[in-house]
């Protein structure tokens, strides 16, 4: 159990840190491939990052 500073109780971001990292691993021991691409690693996470070059972008400025 990972615990904060001065608190009796378990850190929540560590936790949901290591829950995460769960996910990874496990959808790394199924992959056909010997690494998750980041798209893949997006879709376990359900996260959706915007992966678009910031210079490329409208507030890109020459």
């Amino acid at each position: 159990m990972v615990a904060r500073r001065g608190s009796s109780g378990p850190d929540p971001v560590a936790l949901v840190e290591i829950d995460l990292y769960g996910e990874l691993m496990i959808a790394a021991s199924s992959a056909d491939e010997d690494r998750l691409s980041p798209d893949r690693i997006d879709e376990v996470l359900q996260v959706a990052a915007d992966r678009s070059d910031p210079a490329e972008g409208e507030d890109a400025r020459p």
